[in-house]
């Protein structure tokens, strides 16, 4: 008997044997299967093999099934299956296709509803997108049928089991020593930076480094769409998470709606994970009525991209004037931080920008650190450096902090 018929019989007999009546713990589980193995007589079978067989079993029923060695895997990043029969993995910067497969659509479909049911979400024909996440903190994103035409597709983000700190990043030359003492600074006094980059650039893990330099005695309020911030050091923290709406198409609370509340919360700063629509308009108003020191991301090209992108956002959730607009960006914004994945995969800041203000209806950016390529070393790693290339104009919060 092949391995794959194996497996599937045993599973069979296993569920069999399970009281669906009851809650059996993960302990009476692996009991049951080993009395299954010990009753089909698999003894003559190695004893590797009845371990693999029997985490294997384990994992189908009570976990992510074939996912969970990779889940499980700190090396891996990225997990994205395109249907049953098609698994990728980006492990150590490398993607590559597995040689594994779910048995059947319907078994994909369970694991996926094992994940969206761990977070107190729902996924099906009628609301086939949602966001979720894993007990570990993953980010889970997740398109059924009939959105997607190959089958369900599932991408997981893995984050470091230990946060990345800023040290990390200078090691591997992702930013300067210098820019990163400057930011250390920026966040102290309490600028409002916002961190721009593409999909992978590293926006969420380099939110993370800089929420460390928060000083642990103000209270921090996050507001994420799916929850994923690993906030270090702050006693004082309000984690707010959305929530999709139900069967009915009622109760869902947007990231709108989040930040409306924090507002009534006595934040000193407001975190928002990602800015990605209407919630723009929301967002500025933090900034602009007494709450600095707040930080969120977004998707652009470039700094000067993510200002154009926050304007036709804003135009999303609200009918104003452009110049108005452009000003409460202009005055809500104190800097922005740009990063890139370049094409040996390292990810990088590539430019560090102070909003200056709005003149003649055009927002002004002081670019304060640029990073300048030279070349690529034997082994094909992109070599260069984050110059300064000015200083900053605006530095009335560094003095009202004592840091200027």
């Amino acid at each position: 008997m092949e391995y794959k018929e194996l497996k599937r019989e045993l599973r069979g007999k296993v569920q069999e044997r399970m009281d669906f009546v009851k809650d059996f713990t993960d302990a009476e589980v692996e009991d049951t299967i080993d009395e299954v193995i010990l009753q089909q007589g698999l003894l003559v079978y190695p004893a590797a093999v009845r371990r693999r067989l029997k985490q294997e079993l384990f994992d189908s029923l009570r976990r992510l099934d074939i996912l969970q060695i990779f889940v499980e895997d700190s090396s891996v990043t990225e997990i994205m299956i395109n249907g049953k029969d098609h698994i990728f993995v980006e492990q150590n910067g490398k993607l590559r296709e597995l040689d594994i497969s779910f048995e059947s659509t319907e078994k994909l479909q369970d694991v996926i509803q094992q994940i969206v049911a761990g977070c107190n979400r729902v996924v099906n024909e009628a609301s086939p997108i949602v966001d979720a996440r894993l007990a570990d903190g993953a980010r889970v994103n997740i398109v059924m049928n009939p959105i997607a035409l190959n089958g369900p597709i599932v991408t997981i983000r893995r984050f470091p089991e230990k946060p990345i700190t800023m040290g990390q990043l200078i090691e591997s030359n992702s930013i300067s020593r210098e820019a990163a003492l400057f930011l250390e600074r920026l966040v102290q006094a309490k600028y409002n930076i916002f961190i721009s980059g593409g999909t992978g650039s590293g926006k969420t893990t380099f939110l993370n480094v800089l929420s460390h330099y928060i000083p642990p005695e103000e209270r921090v309020i996050t507001i994420e769409d799916s929850a994923e911030l690993q906030l270090q050091g702050i006693p004082n923290l309000v984690r707010l998470e959305t929530r999709n709406s139900n069967v009915e198409g009622c109760n869902e609370i947007t990231i709108r709606d989040l930040i409306k509340s924090s507002l009534r919360m006595r934040p000193d700063r407001i975190v928002v994970g990602e800015v990605r629509g209407a919630e723009a308009i929301d967002m500025l108003q933090c900034l602009n009525t007494g709450h600095d020191g707040s930080m969120s991301t977004g998707h652009a090209n470039s700094a000067k991209d993510m200002l154009a992108r926050l304007e036709n956002m804003v135009l999303m959730g609200m009918e104003l004037p452009l110049a108005a607009i452009r000003q409460q960006i202009a005055s809500g914004l104190d800097v922005v931080v740009h990063l890139g994945r370049l094409r040996d995969k390292s990810r990088k800041v590539l430019e560090i920008s102070e909003v200056t203000g709005c003149v003649e209806n055009e927002i002004k950016m002081n670019p304060l650190f640029v990073f300048q390529e030279e070349g690529e070393d034997g082994a094909g790693h992109v070599v260069g450096n984050l110059c300064r290339k000015g200083g900053l104009l605006y530095e009335d919060k560094l003095k009202a902090a004592g840091l200027s």
